[in-house]
């Protein structure tokens, strides 16, 4: 089986996010909610697809602004729906305008996105699955999963042998101070 950190190096679409975003980690909101909402739409198609589709995406998301889309309308949905340049799946834009109202909640329970995903840290990739379904819509475990890989909380994003796994680790992700303070990977 071929592993993403094989395939990836050189490929004009896959190359960059591998080397420079894939397992480094994030804690701006508008950067969290992008990756969320890439892993949603990303559900039953290829991440190729989704990283070719990715500047449209932005585009029709206000650059991932929590506030605006949470404020999306039935105009909103339709506008979306009708956009040639994204995935048109109602389910999925629904469930980032849902996810967006959420993240507004976190800011006032936890001080925000980032802080709520640190406050559980470190659980299992179970644990993450049940609370990510508990309190975000669209939340099946592999979105689960490779959003907390992307973002450097759950280990497995590069392989050992990854030149960039030598670079997230000077980063300290989440996933290996996991490792100090539990002696597993999460």
């Amino acid at each position: 089986m071929t592993s993403y950190c094989d395939s990836a190096p050189g490929h004009p679409v896959h190359g960059p996010y591998h080397d420079f975003e894939y397992g480094f980690p994030i804690h701006d909101e508008s950067q969290l909610f992008e990756r969320l909402t890439l892993e949603i739409f990303q559900a039953g198609l290829s991440w190729l697809i989704i990283l070719k589709k990715r500047d449209a995406f932005r585009l029709a998301f206000e650059n991932y602004h929590v506030d605006r889309i949470a404020a999306f309308d039935p105009e909103d949905i339709e506008r979306l729906m009708n956009d040639p340049s994204i995935i048109r799946n109602r389910r999925k834009i629904e469930a980032i305008i849902q996810n967006a109202k959420v993240v507004q909640d976190l800011r006032g329970t936890y001080g925000g996105f980032g802080r709520w995903i640190e406050a559980h840290h470190p659980l299992s990739r179970m644990e993450w699955c049940k609370l990510f379904r508990a309190t975000f819509s669209f939340m099946g475990k592999e979105v689960v999963g490779e959003f907390l890989m992307s973002i450097g909380y759950l280990a497995g994003a590069h392989t050992d042998q990854c030149p960039i796994s030598r670079r997230i680790a000077e980063k300290e992700p989440a996933w290996m101070r996991s490792i100090v303070r539990t002696g597993t990977a999460g």
